[in-house]
């Protein structure tokens, strides 16, 4: 028994100066492969920063900037650690690394497909010249002011001031328009004059009305104006104009105003804008019969 416990003491000293000669002789390489961490992490830092910077200067949003700055840092310090753990001999412990991360990254893929397809669409819509904050679009079903573009989402800002939260998956599978890719939109007013109305006049009051209430618009021929339809209780019209706008808000005031200035000017010259109307007409008197008054009268 004791001669066993002397043997497994032995034994045991011998593998831990073993294990003391190999971390002896590897001393160098594991201050190297120290170095080579801290060097990896302060280059890391100041990855980070330049990337930062210079993709700001390009990407409106912050946190898609920010995330591709972490990214090309994590991308450093793991550089540092393979070349460290190469330095000490322990390739195969790198092997295991890369293949665990690959098994990782491919269950993690997997896992967050969908939040990773709108990570990656936010990136690309970040990147998009043609879609940039401020902008007034339309997509989806909804239109409004572009407020932000993250990893996740594409935010929305409408008219009546609601926020619409869209994926940014969706964004990139479906048509958006942009209002404020050009500095020209046309605004058109539909209205109504009676029949009695001189259709002619009706015509050059309302291009000269447009014309000179509009700078945008230099001359009254610039004004289309078409006719559309007898209508129930009008004559109908469409009147088309450009002016200088960006947002669907500039259009919809351009809009207010022309048919503010419209109204005015009919009034003033005695136009009739009819509305609807139903008209009971009677052309035969009713007759009631003598003989079924007085049965009525002698029954009461």
């Amino acid at each position: 028994m004791e001669s066993t416990i002397g043997k497994a003491f032995t034994e045991l000293i011998e593998k831990l100066e073993g294990w003391l000669s190999a971390i002896i002789q590897n001393i160098p390489n594991l201050i190297l492969a120290i170095v080579v961490m801290f060097t990896a992490y302060f280059v890391a830092r100041y990855t980070r920063k330049f990337v930062l910077k210079l993709v700001q200067k390009r990407v409106n949003q912050k946190s898609i900037a920010k995330i591709i700055a972490k990214i090309s840092a994590v991308a450093v310090v793991a550089a540092g650690l393979f070349l460290a753990l190469g330095i000490l001999n322990l390739s195969k412990m790198l092997t295991s690394l890369l293949a665990g991360a690959g098994v990782a990254g491919l269950a993690i893929g997997l896992a967050l497909q969908g939040t990773l397809s709108n990570t990656f669409a936010g990136v690309v819509i970040s990147f998009r010249k043609r879609i940039q904050l401020g902008n007034w679009v339309e997509t989806n079903g909804f239109s409004g002011e572009v407020v932000d573009v993250n990893l996740k989402e594409f935010v929305l800002k409408q008219a009546d001031n609601n926020l619409v939260i869209i994926p940014n998956k969706m964004i990139l599978e479906n048509p958006l328009k942009n209002y404020s890719l050009t500095t020209r939109m046309r605004v058109v007013v539909e209205c109504g004059v009676g029949y009695e109305s001189d259709l002619e006049e009706v015509e050059r009051l309302t291009k000269e009305t447009i014309a000179n209430k509009f700078e945008q618009v230099n001359d009254p021929d610039e004004v289309e104006f078409y006719y559309t339809e007898f209508g129930g209780s009008s004559i109908n019209y469409m009147c088309r104009f450009w002016i200088d706008a960006e947002s669907m808000l500039e259009k919809l005031k351009a809009k207010t105003k022309a048919i503010i200035e419209i109204k005015k000017a009919y009034d003033k010259a005695n136009i009739n804008i009819p509305f609807p109307i139903t008209t009971l007409q009677f052309d035969n008197k009713l007759a009631l019969d003598n003989s079924f008054v007085n049965e009525e009268q002698n029954s009461n």
